[in-house]
């Protein structure tokens, strides 16, 4: 059986080359490195709380949503409460590709990610479990590995492979899985919540308070390569990874979302994620962005990037009829996505990041 390298391998090796590049801190470009003077307190608090929280809070909202939705799934196994519960998990799916940008903080020392959206599927173990006598409770479920737990097992009980489950397909034993599983689910989005909240274990002052005494950033500038190295990192994964792995062995079988064939929307929204951060808004919020110091010191580096994010965007929705697909019979557009990405990676990289390490 050949060994499928999980989205957390290109997350760990990303993560160590940025950290190289971070400590390197020398660059090419010609940018104005920015004026170590400026105070970059605005932005980081509105990345703080009108990005990264208010994602969150939405996520913990959707969760609760696709919890409610399996419930009623399972009092009454329609096939119209399936096609609720598989929107309801798309609806999930938007806020948390949304955050793959900033997979720093709460959701990597708590291990909250791979709990959340470790892939692929475990189908040999989950099948034992379904199969065992074990009772299938929320506790039990937060015990196992992430293969087994988390968006793509949900995905996967709630769409089947080819997106082809129907509600009569469902097992007792599925249902009763599927209703613990999401409960599992709804667990983890909440603690992540209430990790960031103020309310909560405010980790939204260590971003906003770069600098300050308590705070584990201690300047702005350490803070700000944190958020534009998450920006790097997701865009160099969704390129190198979630991409070009099925896309370079031409097989679906590495497609991350391939059981709801949602990988089109999910590689978007992982560049709209970077877009968020560098504008400083999220659905129904605003405010300053990492663009707002990029515009400050270079305003056509700030008007190139900006075009970048859209153009990668676009390119990503062009590889039709769907990601899935479009590796095989549409190639052109998977190497005009990839090369999209790589162009805005390497501008972040080489001309945005240099701007950061000299706040």
């Amino acid at each position: 059986m050949k060994h499928i390298v999980p989205t957390s391998c290109y997350r760990f090796f990303g993560i160590l080359f940025l950290t190289a590049l971070i400590a390197a801190g020398c660059s090419d470009s010609t940018t104005d490195p920015g004026d170590p003077g400026t105070d970059a307190g605005p932005v980081l608090d509105d990345v703080a709380t009108k990005v990264i929280l208010a994602t969150y809070i939405d996520l913990d909202a959707k969760a609760g949503a696709l919890e409610s939705a399996v419930t009623t799934l399972n009092t009454a196994t329609t096939d119209q409460n399936l096609a609720a519960a598989q929107q309801a998990w798309r609806d999930a799916r938007r806020p948390w590709e949304q955050s793959e940008a900033f997979l720093f903080g709460p959701v990597d020392t708590k291990g909250i990610d791979p709990s959340i959206d470790d892939w692929p599927v475990n189908k040999a173990d989950l099948d034992a479990v379904l199969a065992s006598g074990d009772a299938l409770t929320k506790e039990y479920i937060d015990g196992l590995d992430g293969s087994l737990k988390g968006f793509h097992t949900i995905e996967y009980l709630l769409f089947g492979v080819g997106a082809s489950k129907t509600a009569a397909q469902l097992t007792p034993r599925e249902l009763e899985y599927l209703t613990a599983v999401t409960q599992s689910f709804k667990g983890e989005t909440s603690e992540l919540r209430t990790s960031w909240e103020p309310s909560g274990e405010n980790f939204v002052a260590e971003l906003a308070g770069a600098g300050e005494e308590g705070s584990i950033y201690t300047s702005q500038a350490d803070a700000l390569q944190e958020v534009v190295a998450g920006m790097i990192g997701i865009c160099d994964e969704v390129a190198s990874g979630k991409i070009s792995g099925p896309y370079s062995e031409q097989d679906r079988t590495k497609e991350e979302s391939q059981f709801s064939d949602n990988s089109n929307a999910d590689f978007q929204d992982n560049i709209r994620s970077v877009r968020n951060l560098y504008r400083g808004y999220y659905t129904g919020t605003s405010g300053n962005g990492i663009g707002s110091l990029v515009e400050e010191k270079n305003p056509t580096l700030h008007a190139k990037v900006g075009q970048q994010i859209e153009a990668a965007i676009t390119a990503i929705g062009e590889m039709q009829p769907s990601f899935g697909e479009a590796i095989f019979s549409n190639k052109e557009k998977v190497d005009a996505a990839i090369d999209a990405i790589n162009e805005l990676k390497q501008t972040l990289e080489g001309e945005v990041m240099p701007i950061m390490q000299n706040m």
